[in-house]
């Protein structure tokens, strides 16, 4: 890291004591960016307004080429120039400017921005900028970025535009509006493949918030330490125990593989996976779409290298899917650098901002992140609602019965709240709990606990795909019992009831590997 910069950016941001959750209006601290010269971006601009509140004075309409990368100069001169000019007539930032002395930025009231499709994505690297003092590799002799993440730190007047700046909102715990003296501005982008799909992004958030982000998480791990790669997996190990933690039920994969094509992956609220390098498993099947207001994210070094190919990377495909929200990265930005995704998870579930829990999530700013979604989305803060009316009621009674018993069983040890979560899912006939809770057995080893939830389970679901899903869990319970002929049996008898489902060749697969198991010899007795 430059120590000059850092600094710097010590003037940029001075945090207040203060840790109370900000319940501030957000319209009138957000601006909306979009590009003048392209008709959707301004149409997009003003419906995206329209939704959140957002008065005309707060668009901001420049012109500049609609190109996805552009060079330094263009975006000093067309991007942060006139930025930092509106910022000053409008009186956004409180300006400190000696005679002499560099100009910094105390305040601002402006916290959010929305950077609307059409608006460059990436800034390419720039040879001999004046100023500019590059440092060694790998990170100090570099200066390309992501719009974005510049945009966040227009308050960092310097010329030294090598290596990233340290982000002093990284782990915070606090609003971004309950943080004194910061002009750090949280920018995310709407942007995607389609028009259609970013007007379905804006108001998916929209509708998702009045009674929260519901449905099932998928968590795919690589299960690979090699190179320090392992913070990763460990990122996903720790969202994995916060969602066990409010009853999200999930699906943890923690094999090198990802999830295959046909897994049957139904009610996808949550997704965060790593590392391939194209999107692939269960979300290239035609017909798979995310739940409505869903986040997603993939840690690819390129994951949002463009947001204009629908089969490119990962984030145009996610969104594409249904997505409302996802985080990528435009170039190389070395792991420890790219969203710690536990911290963001965990921000979203005490009902932070879509942008406050992204940017308490990386470390570094004038960097390689993108944060495509709604600054504004708030996908859980309708959990934090009071009284007795509640949005929430409206949401489906199976996921909010199984969050509400996670709140107030979460102190009993893990077998005595697995055995009363267990009678309470079989009373109200409670699937998603229920294969949940097996998933939970079957990771401590009790294999017969696990087959039993399963097969509660399997018989509550109506829908095929659910079914499958459980059937392939009680197969592998079963099979860890020792049972591989009670395991074939099941699999076949499911196979001949839907022969042609797109989960039937996991099925087969595993029925085959299992008839070629031998149940062990029973332990002879002395």
């Amino acid at each position: 890291m430059n120590l000059r910069r850092l600094g710097q950016w010590f003037l940029f941001f001075v945090s207040a004591a203060s840790v109370a959750f900000a319940e501030k209006p957000l319209a009138p601290a957000t601006i909306v960016v979009f590009n003048q010269d392209v008709p959707e971006s301004v149409e997009l601009a003003k419906f995206y307004a329209q939704k959140r509140g957002i008065e005309r004075d707060h668009l901001v309409g420049l012109s500049i080429s609609k190109t996805e990368e552009i060079s330094r100069d263009e975006y000093d001169t067309m991007i942060r120039d006139p930025l930092r000019a509106m910022f000053k007539e409008r009186s956004w930032w409180t300006l400190n400017e000696p005679r002499g002395g560099p100009v910094t930025v105390t305040s601002s009231s402006i916290r959010f921005v929305a950077m609307i499709k059409g608006m460059p994505l990436k800034i390419r690297p720039a040879p001999n900028y004046p100023g500019d003092k590059p440092g060694g590799p790998p990170l100090g002799d570099r200066n390309d970025a992501s719009v974005d993440s510049e945009v966040a730190a227009l308050a960092a007047f310097s010329d030294q535009i090598s290596g990233p700046l340290p982000n002093p909102y990284f782990q915070s715990y606090q609003a971004i509006a309950e943080v004194d003296h910061s002009a750090v501005l949280l920018v995310c982008r709407l942007d995607a493949p389609q028009v259609a799909t970013v007007r379905r992004m804006i108001t998916d958030a929209v509708e998702t918030e009045k009674t929260g982000l519901w449905g099932r998480a998928y968590i795919d791990g690589a299960h690979n330490s090699t190179g320090g790669l392992g913070v990763g997996d460990h990122w996903l190990a720790e969202i994995r125990d916060q969602l066990h933690k409010v009853g999200v039920p999930l699906i943890y994969e923690d094999t090198p593989e990802i999830f295959p094509n046909s897994y049957p992956m139904t009610d996808c609220a949550l997704y965060f996976g790593w590392y391939a390098g194209t999107m692939a498993g269960p979300f290239t099947q035609p017909d798979f779409q995310f739940a409505p207001g869903a986040v997603a994210v993939h840690i690819h070094s390129f994951s949002a290298s463009t947001l204009h190919d629908e089969n490119a990377n990962w984030a145009g495909p996610l969104l594409t899917k249904g997505a409302a929200a996802t985080i990528g990265n435009v170039y190389e930005p070395y792991l420890q650098l790219t969203a710690h995704l536990d911290v963001f998870n965990d921000r979203l579930l005490h009902g932070f901002t879509f942008a406050e829990s992204a940017y308490m999530s990386v470390q570094t700013l004038s960097w390689m992140s993108v944060m495509v979604g709604d600054p504004l989305y708030r996908p859980y803060a309708a959990w934090l609602e009071l009284g007795e009316k509640r949005e929430t009621e409206k949401a489906s009674p199976d996921w909010r019965a199984y969050h509400d018993f996670a709140l107030k069983n979460s102190s009993l040890p893990g077998a005595e709240f697995r055995a009363a979560a267990k009678q309470f899912a079989a009373r109200t006939r409670n699937a998603p709990m229920l294969e949940d809770i097996g998933l939970l057995e079957a990771a401590a080893e009790n294999y017969v606990g696990a087959s039993g939830c399963f097969d509660l389970a399997r018989t509550t679901y109506t829908k095929r795909d659910d079914i499958l899903r459980t059937v392939l869990h009680e197969a592998d319970a079963l099979a860890k019992q020792n049972k591989p002929k009670r395991a074939v049996d099941l699999l076949r008898s499911v196979l001949r009831i839907v022969p042609d489902a797109p989960a039937s060749a996991l099925l087969k697969k595993m029925e085959i590997e299992l008839r070629a198991v031998k149940p062990a010899a029973p332990p002879v007795r002395r």
